[in-house]
């Protein structure tokens, strides 16, 4: 990559970081292009430069979080024997979100509103992310590790809601403690309903 590649690389990615700490704080509607060049440090110019719009660069930054969510997830299971895949895909969650907490928060907020202009982008992207889940989840159920009646869709959405909401919670309200706790209570719960 030569020296122009990697600069316009790093001022996007202070664009997302500054876009996705302001739109976690205040919303999609009260955040403006102006913020975010501000707490970006770039000038307004820069963010049209990068993106045609506040929405372009939002379609954008949730392509770029869930893709490195999604890349964790493949990551973690690579190898793996079904149980402890679904383990590893539930560690590799908590420590993306406890990494890339505003994006989750974001994420969280946005998953289920339905009347945004980049419903789409996020209904293929979160397939994406959950298709990872469904194919560990379903690799269980085939090699008799998981119950064969389980809804292999349902669960593996189930695995994704279920830590999203638990690692979110667990960042806002019980900061302090150790991921592995939360990673436990979170395994246990999956062992006790699989």
């Amino acid at each position: 990559m030569d020296g122009r590649t990697r600069r316009r690389e790093d001022t996007r990615q202070r664009l997302f970081e500054a876009a996705v700490e302001l739109i976690a704080e205040q919303g999609f509607s009260a955040t403006t292009v102006d913020d975010i060049a501000l707490r970006a440090k770039v000038a307004k110019g820069t963010v049209y430069y990068n993106f045609a719009s506040k929405t372009a660069l939002f379609e954008e930054l949730l392509r770029h979080g869930i893709g490195l969510l999604t890349e964790d997830f493949r990551a973690a299971v690579k190898g793996l024997p079904p149980r402890d895949a679904v383990a590893a895909l539930i560690r590799a969650q908590l420590e993306y979100i406890r990494r890339y907490r505003s994006f989750a928060q974001l994420l969280l907020s946005e998953m289920w509103r339905t009347n945004r202009e980049w419903q789409q982008t996020l209904v293929l992207l979160r397939e994406e992310a959950i298709g990872t889940i469904a194919e560990t989840v379903r690799a269980g159920v085939d090699s008799g590790d998981l119950p064969a009646d389980l809804d292999v869709r349902v669960a593996a959405s189930a695995l994704f809601g279920v830590g999203l909401v638990v690692a979110v919670d667990w960042l806002v309200f019980q900061p302090d403690r150790p991921i592995e706790d939360v990673e436990r209570s979170l395994l246990g719960l999956v062992r006790r309903v699989a």
